[in-house]
């Protein structure tokens, strides 16, 4: 039990650390919520600047700026087999974003966001569970200011710098199953990457647009304190420093829009995430396994909706299909994934000519996830089998804009 635990509690260091890619928020403000982040061909406030910048251009001559907040509340997980069965631990976590685009400089605009834009809390508190991801704690904050310029009056294009800070913290306990194995890992990173975005009009009521978020590798720097069981080769207990690169992934948005009256807009985006470049992870400066993930491309599908209505309020729609990047051979209890649907609903009530401000909520149903014995080859208790149930998320924005 011993060797088991040694051999694949340590490489979840490795595996629960990317959360900072595996698991995403693109919902960023109030709309985007409302929409389920079908939110790119026609974005309208302080938000254009994150969504699809080449957008602030069309926009009126005039300053905006709008914050948000937003409850997440993760349920638990359960595993189930046999006396291996378990449940994470319910995470309720909360969220800030802000938003301001500039004045125009004749066919220039700029535009700031700071973000939330990934992380994740999940606990096991189960002896079999702990042992793999007793807790996954990251944080990421973006900071992503952007400058947009019009080409013609039915074209512009956008490019922005991306400024990225993470922080994670990782702990595993065997004790559960009778081995004093422990690990505890803390780490941050400062990385930069870079954002582009492209809007035509063909018509004034029909918007196609585009816009692409670039990798940035998570060179993860921090320090492990690793306790093995007693008579191991490496020793009693190890700390020191260790690193990590993870990959957060690529994204490519493609949207069109189509709007009736000023009053009913319809829109449609894919979007395409690059989650093949995260292959393996490899710590330096420790003993620690490397491990598979082989992680796959993912496609998402989302649509949404939007509704003017003639008493101060506009109200919005929004549905979407998520796929999963865990292939079922690497799957772990840091994320057991599944494929989601999203659904979503919200309002904005217009307060004054100048304020507004609604609320919106979303609901993501993540599907069961089955493993038949052998499957899996990186968990030797996910390798007999069983099968994940609940998960999904609750989320809930508050927000308020203002326009000067």
């Amino acid at each position: 039990m011993e060797r088991l635990a040694k051999g694949f509690a340590l490489s979840v260091v490795t595996s629960a650390m990317v959360m900072a890619g595996g698991y995403k928020i693109p919902q960023q403000s109030l709309n985007s919520m409302a929409l389920s982040a079908a939110y790119i061909a026609e974005t309208k406030g302080a938000d254009t600047a994150y969504y699809n910048p080449a957008n602030m251009v069309f926009m009126d001559e005039k300053q905006y700026v709008e914050g948000a907040a937003t409850l997440i509340r993760a349920p638990k997980i359960t595993y189930s087999l046999g006396a291996a069965s378990g449940e994470s631990e319910a995470e309720t976590s909360v969220i800030p974003a802000f938003h301001y685009v500039s004045a125009p400089i004749r066919d220039f605009r700029w535009g700031v966001s700071l973000t939330v834009p990934g992380g994740s809390t999940k606990q096991w508190k189960t002896p079999y569970q702990k042992a793999f991801a007793e807790e996954f704690t990251l944080k990421i904050i973006e900071l992503n200011p952007s400058v947009a310029y019009k080409i013609m009056d039915n074209l512009s294009i956008a490019a922005g710098a991306r400024f990225i800070y993470s922080e994670g913290v990782v702990k595993n306990d065997a004790s559960g199953l009778g081995s004093p194995l422990k690990v505890n890992m803390e780490g941050d990173t400062v990385e930069f990457g870079y954002n582009l975005a492209l809007t035509y009009k063909p018509t004034s009521d029909i918007n196609l647009a585009a816009t692409y978020r670039s990798n940035i590798d998570l060179q993860e720097e921090g320090t492990a304190t690793i306790t093995y069981p007693v008579g191991s080769p490496t020793g009693t207990t190890i700390t020191g420093d260790a690193g990590v690169s993870i990959p957060l992934p690529a994204t490519l948005n493609v949207a069109v829009s189509k709007t009736w009256n000023n009053t009913f807009t319809l829109e449609a985006v894919y979007e395409k995430t690059y989650w093949s470049t995260y292959k393996k992870l490899e710590f330096t400066n420790t003993n620690l396994p490397i491990t598979t993930k082989n992680w796959k491309d993912t496609n998402t599908f989302r649509f949404g909706a939007t509704i003017v209505m003639e008493n101060k309020l506009t109200m919005m729609l929004g549905f979407a299909l998520d796929e999963t990047p865990v292939p079922l051979e690497t799957l772990g209890f840091e994320l057991p994934d599944g494929d989601a649907k999203i659904f979503s609903m919200g309002f904005r009530y217009q307060q004054t000519q100048n304020l507004s401000w609604g609320a919106a909520l979303l609901h993501t149903a993540k599907e069961g996830v089955s493993l038949s014995p052998g499957v899996n080859t990186v968990n030797p208790i996910l390798a007999k089998g069983g099968s994940f149930g609940g998960g999904g998320a609750f989320l809930t924005t508050i927000g308020v804009a203002y326009e000067f």
